[in-house]
Parts: structure tokens; sequence; C-alpha cells
């Protein structure tokens, strides 16, 4: 196992691995720039690092500094949370190259899994169900306007090198699909500097279901049940629960074979979710692969008692899986909501600046990740 892990991100998540590393005895090394000196990680952390100044391509996007930063340390592996460069194959591999550990993936399964239509197109292949749509990158208008007309509206226009929710329209008639396309494709050439765009067939009243799994780059698969992540905002989720109460141990059973097949197409390695569309026809399609932890983990650690950062550690350090599928049991029931710093009088625009009271709730079956404090100040810098 590692002696020293360094965390290259901030907030609850770098709280939350940087806990797993003192749980194991491991130390736990965190980064920071000009606006987090007095974040709470750093406090938390045995060791910190500074990095850049606040913005954060100069900083926790850095892939550069991060790795300078796990040299300095002397870190035998990064752990990259989520968000930032936890989805980057070019810092899974920069990672390799200077002989340090990523906690993840590697960089191939990340880069497949990233671009949505080679995604597609591998889970097509491994018989994994997907939604109808392009067969590959649009820039033009007017094939993107025909295959619209093909799939029949309502469709989805999302970004081909998109993912998090950014570059992503629904057009419900043809009238409307000019103008929403050339937003979309503007929004991902400013995000993913590259503006090619796909289409889908929009699924009404669908719900969204994601599949947990541990893989161990040798084949084998467990997968951790399933989250219902379908109470969403502008496409970001707001409250995540497991297990879903619309999927019964059948249907539960067919997501997680899917979800297994989608992994082994990819020689998957260490956690990772597989996202679904459910129909109300409770058929199911392939949405995407998260190929890092999610934010809203924590609710199928407390209903499987598996803690998945460790067993992420336990991967990378090249140990067998702790858990068989056999032994995995649903013990209850769990609940999530995101606390958001917004502005609900502003159509809950982002809202910093300084936190003066804070009260979690508290009490038996409670757990709060978080990474704020009364007097911390909320940057401008970063997602609230």
């Amino acid at each position: 196992m590692f002696k020293k892990i360094l965390v290259a991100n901030r907030g609850e998540i770098a709280i939350r691995v940087l806990r797993a590393c003192k749980e194991m005895g491991i130390t736990g090394a965190a980064v920071y720039s000009d606006a987090d000196r007095l974040a709470l990680h750093v406090t938390y952390a045995d060791e910190a690092y500074h990095i850049g100044p606040s913005p954060s391509r100069e900083s926790y996007l850095a892939i550069d500094r991060i790795i300078g930063a796990a040299k300095k340390s002397g870190a035998e592996a990064i752990h990259p949370g989520y968000g930032f460069l936890a989805e980057n194959a070019a810092f899974a591999a920069a990672c390799e190259t200077a002989g340090i550990v990523f906690i993840g993936p590697r960089p191939e399964s990340i880069r497949r899994m990233g671009h949505k239509l080679e995604a597609r197109e591998t889970m097509r292949a491994a018989g994994v169900p997907v939604i109808p749509g392009s067969d590959g990158p649009i820039r033009s208008p007017a094939k993107a306007a025909a295959v619209a007309k093909d799939l029949g509206y309502p469709v989805m226009i999302k970004a081909a090198a998109g993912g998090g929710g950014k570059g992503m329209r629904i057009v419900r008639a043809e009238a409307e699909f000019g103008a929403a396309l050339k937003m979309t494709m503007g929004e991902a050439e400013s995000a993913f500097g590259d503006p090619s765009v796909y289409l889908e067939k929009f699924i009404e009243r669908s719900k969204h279901i994601e599949v947990q799994l541990l893989a161990d780059g040798r084949g084998g698969v467990v997968t951790l049940g399933e989250r219902e992540c379908s109470m969403q905002r502008r496409y970001q989720k707001v409250i995540e629960e497991a297990p879903s109460p619309v999927v019964d141990a059948d249907l539960r059973a067919a997501l997680s074979e899917a979800a297994g097949r989608a992994a082994r197409a990819v020689d998957y390695l260490g956690a990772g979710t597989v996202e679904f569309i459910l129909g109300q026809d409770r058929t199911f399609c392939f949405l995407e692969m998260n190929t890092r932890l999610q934010v809203e983990h924590p609710v199928t650690e407390l209903i499987y008692g598996v803690a998945l950062v460790k067993e992420q550690f336990r991967i990378a350090a090249g140990e067998p899986l702790s858990i068989r599928q056999a032994d995995v049991k649903i013990r209850g029931h769990a609940l999530e909501t995101r606390l958001y710093a917004e502005d609900p009088q502003a159509n809950f625009m982002p809202s910093t600046g300084l936190i003066k009271h804070l009260m979690l709730p508290e009490g038996p079956g409670v757990r709060n990740e978080n990474g704020i404090y009364p007097g911390w100040e909320i940057p401008i810098h970063y997602d609230p």
C-alpha cells in the first residue's frame, strides 16, 4: 500500500479522500491555490503544497504544477477527486510518465469513454443498448437538421467532446433547431475546444439511473447497485437516492449486467459509474460513463457498507478486489442533498461571499461531506 498520496483537488472531495488516508495510516498531501490558502482541506491535510494563482487553469488544472507538487512531496500516487483533472486522459498519462500512480482508470479508458461518440460506438459493439442518435460528429448545420428530422422531435443536441451537463440542449420543434444548434456549437467550442455535436432522441419523462462499479483491470467487476439521479436543475444533480424507488430486483440485475459489460469493453480499472436513461416502458439505454468517483458516492457507501475511496487505493496499489458480487447486499436506504451557494432571488445564480453561520444536520445515520466553515469566504473562481 502507498505511504503517501497527493490529493489533486479541493473542498469536500479533498477532505473525503484525505480522511480515507488517515483511516488507512497513509500520509495525505493537499494542494492549494492562492484563493484556498485558508481552505479546510489545507488545514486537514498532513502536508499542503501551493500550486499557483486562484484561477483553476493556473492551479488545479495545471498538470505540470500538480505533478511538480507530487514529486516535491514524495507522494507515490495522486488521487484526482472529481472535476478538474479527474477525467483528463492527458493527466493520467502524465502521471504514468512521471512514475506516479494515478488512482483511477488507464488513460485509454478515460479517453474512450470521455469522447461521447466513441463511447456510444464502444457500447453498441459491446451489446449495451444506446439511445437512437447520429452516427458520428456533426459540424454542418444542414446535416444536423436532417438528422433531427429523421430522429423526430424532441431531440437532444450534445457537445461531442462534452460532459458534466455542459453543451446540451433539448429542442422540441424544428423552428427552434437552428438557433439552439448555433448556441450549443458555440458552447462546445468554448468549453471543450471542439464545436462538433451529436444528436440523440430525447426520451420524455425518463429517469436518470446510474450504476456504481469497481473493476480490478483484470476482468473482475463488482457492481454496487443503482442510484436515482433524476432530480436535476440545469442538468446538474440536486438529490440522489439509493436504491432507486423505481428499480426492482430484475431491473437492477439487468442494469448491473449492462454496466459490467460496459466496464469490460474498455478494460476498466478502479471506481466508475455507468449512467442510463430509463424510459416509461422500463427499457434503458446507455447515457455515459463517469470514469471517476461521483459526488453522490456516499449514498452507495451507506447502503452497501463499502468504502469506495479505500477500494480505489487498494486497486491502484495492485491489490485484488476486497469484495465479491455475492457479498453485495442492500442494507437500508440513503438520500444525498447537495448544498449550492446560489441566490434563489436571482434565478439561482452562483452566490459567493462570506459564510457567517453554518448549522449542519446531525444524528444517527446522518453524514456530512463539506469543505466549508463559518468565516470562510466562498471564492469566485470555482463552482459554488
